[in-house]
């Protein structure tokens, strides 16, 4: 108890604290007052009994003075010093010259603090009174004490008991109105956190209407706002919640949509909308392997449209690329959907043909350029026609790459280009 008391830990324990030591520090200062009124009390009392002493012994002092009785002088101020209230003795004679002198301490247990009375030494002679000389009595704070222990131990004892009963009656106040009804509202408080159920509310038990009860009362007011704004939270947020995954899933949809698109628009060209160099030899490339691995024959033809930039320079780029969309349509008309046509570059293209020999790709290149050579194109209120060279090569066993097949075929396109154009080579 001692040690929280010192070191408080919680609002209660540096309530009591405070008003402890605010009421240790005020019964210090009347103490202290009491005790000082005490010794100021008893010193004055002392101070009249040495007055009275004074008047008692300046008698026979003055008469031994008279009489120059030096041993009955002696006698009598060693009877005072052996006084209890009584420190020291001083006699002066009329010239201020010290005649006897006795102290009851000795020069090295000097009291802190020593006081005096002073009287003349008088004798009347023929009516008129004859100055002797001086007498000084000392009492000293030792005395004042000696005599006030009692009454100090008296109320220190008294004050010692009054702040062990406030002390533990201060302990016992603030627990009972303070400190046991917070841990109560703490402890309930943690479970209201612990249990994340904001539908539970503090109840306080034994408490009466004071600022315990309206905390308790604006505590569950609290909960009861946190509860329906938790509600609320709960229903805006499954409502967004509902709001986003459809607009997830619409925008992943079209997203799906935009990624078909975009393969396509990768893979092809945006022109004829045959695939482009890259994806027909990749594409091409698989279906070699897979001609080879099952024995089967596979073909490859080149075509290049004759003359092409003579029909960019007399009719222009866009007649020219409708001669390019023409002749990619018209191509498709004669290959079967396992049959893959793409764009090489310019006015070059390839198909490939698998499962096809080469008299059949060759067959089917004749009648390409046979169609495109008796084709006509309106375009524009203008008339064009084109001719188209072939070259058509197979592939055999020992080839692994489109790459060597596409060399070959190469060498067969240019032969039909030195023979006149407008031909089939294989």
């Amino acid at each position: 108890m001692f040690v929280s008391f010192l070191r408080p830990n919680n609002l209660s324990q540096k309530m009591l604290r405070v008003i402890f030591s605010l009421y240790l520090v005020v019964t210090c200062l009347i103490t202290s007052v009491q005790f000082l009124t005490e010794y100021l009390k008893t010193q004055d009392s002392i101070s009249n009994e040495l007055r009275q002493l004074e008047e008692t012994v300046r008698g026979p002092i003055s008469t031994s003075l008279w009489q120059y009785n030096q041993a009955q002088l002696d006698v009598l101020i060693t009877g005072l010093v052996k006084m209890p209230i009584i420190e020291g003795v001083d006699v002066f004679d009329k010239d201020a010259q010290n005649i006897i002198s006795k102290r009851s301490y000795t020069p090295t247990s000097v009291p802190l603090s020593i006081f005096d009375t002073k009287s003349e030494l008088n004798w009347v002679l023929n009516g008129e009174p004859v100055l002797l000389g001086t007498l000084v009595l000392y009492s000293s704070s030792e005395v004042v004490l000696d005599r006030v222990l009692f009454g100090f131990s008296l109320i220190a004892i008294t004050e010692i008991i009054k702040l062990s009963v406030l002390f533990w009656l201060f302990i016992w106040a603030i627990d009972r109105y303070l400190a046991s009804p917070l841990k109560e509202l703490m402890s309930q408080v943690d479970e209201v956190q612990l249990s994340h159920n904001l539908s539970k509310r503090i109840n306080l038990s034994n408490i009466e209407n004071n600022e315990l009860s309206q905390l308790k009362n604006h505590m569950n007011s609290m909960l009861s706002a946190m509860e329906r704004d938790r509600e609320l939270l709960l229903e805006d947020e499954q409502s967004k919640r509902n709001w986003l995954e459809n607009a997830v899933a619409k925008r992943t949809e079209e997203l799906q949509t935009l990624n078909e698109k975009l393969k396509d628009l990768a893979r092809t060209d945006s022109l004829t909308s045959a695939l482009n160099r890259g994806s027909f030899f990749e594409t091409a490339q698989h279906l070699l392997v897979l001609c080879q691995r099952q024995k089967s024959p596979a073909s490859l033809v080149l075509m290049d449209l004759d003359h092409f930039k003579k029909i960019n320079d007399t009719y222009g780029n866009f007649i020219g690329d409708k001669v390019l969309i023409h002749f990619t349509q018209t191509i498709q008309t004669f290959l079967r959907k396992s049959d893959l046509v793409g764009r090489l570059g310019g006015e070059e293209f390839a198909i490939f043909l698998n499962d096809t020999a080469i008299d059949d790709a060759f067959l089917l290149a004749d009648k390409i350029r046979k169609a495109i050579s008796n084709a006509t194109l309106e375009v524009d209120g203008k008339t064009v026609t084109y001719t188209v060279s072939l070259g058509v090569e197979s592939s055999e066993p020992q080839d692994h790459s489109i790459d060597e097949l596409f060399k070959r075929a190469d060498v067969k396109l240019y032969g039909a280009k030195d023979k006149g154009r407008d031909r089939v080579e294989k």
